[in-house]
């Protein structure tokens, strides 16, 4: 077994200080950190990600595998940070006027299994929020998330609030949720929906790949 399927392993089985220990002897060996984070970190939750959208794992699994990917995200995120590397940032909410925060916290939990930076505002985020975060860590992507079909309305309310202050053509907008579709994304603007966390992920790293092409 390689580090890296050791490493792949250790996330699958949600086991938080191999992960660690696997991390450090990847470093050791002198790996790169991004390839310790795609190759090890990112292809152990892709698989978990996979097993999510078969059924074959569920919830519990997710969130333990998702705990063990951050020891090692923990220790290579300074180094990617310091050289520069990694694959984009994203900041994810719950609208205004939403409490739900489990459906937002996976989608959250996959796309740093992605490799991408995370920065989670938590609910009842407040379209003047969204705004601040944008201009504070210029992401790549902004996700919105809504289970109460009555609260829809303030992803519309953020994305026009984006485009009042000049900042919706820098940031890519996908939106999620039980509330949320396809059709209400185009409403709004938005650049796309996720059905779920998996398909938020393909999506973001679809985003990202497409810009570095561009850089």
């Amino acid at each position: 077994m390689t580090t890296y399927d050791a490493l792949k392993d250790a996330v699958i089985r949600g086991d938080g200080e191999a992960v660690k220990a696997e991390t450090n002897k990847a470093l050791t060996h002198g790996l790169k950190p991004q390839d310790i984070l795609v190759n090890g970190l990112v292809a152990g939750m892709e698989i978990v990600g996979e097993g999510m959208e078969s059924g074959d794992m569920f919830l519990p699994e997710v969130l333990a595998s998702a705990g063990a990917m951050h020891k090692g995200l923990d220790i290579v995120r300074p180094l990617l940070a310091k050289s520069g590397e990694g694959m984009g940032k994203v900041v994810i909410g719950t609208v205004e006027g939403d409490l739900h925060d489990v459906g937002k916290r996976i989608v959250g939990f996959i796309l740093e299994g992605a490799g991408l930076l995370v920065t989670d505002l938590g609910v009842n985020v407040k379209p003047e929020v969204f705004a601040q975060a944008i201009t504070e860590h210029k992401p790549d992507i902004m996700g919105m998330s809504a289970l109460l079909t009555t609260t829809l309305p303030n992803m519309g309310k953020t994305v026009d609030l984006l485009k009042k202050l000049g900042l919706r053509n820098k940031v890519k907008v996908i939106i999620g949720g039980v509330a949320a579709s396809e059709s209400f994304a185009k409403t709004i603007g938005a650049d796309a929906y996720a059905p779920d966390a998996s398909s938020a992920a393909k999506w973001a790293k679809q985003v990202m790949a497409a810009r570095q092409s561009q850089r």
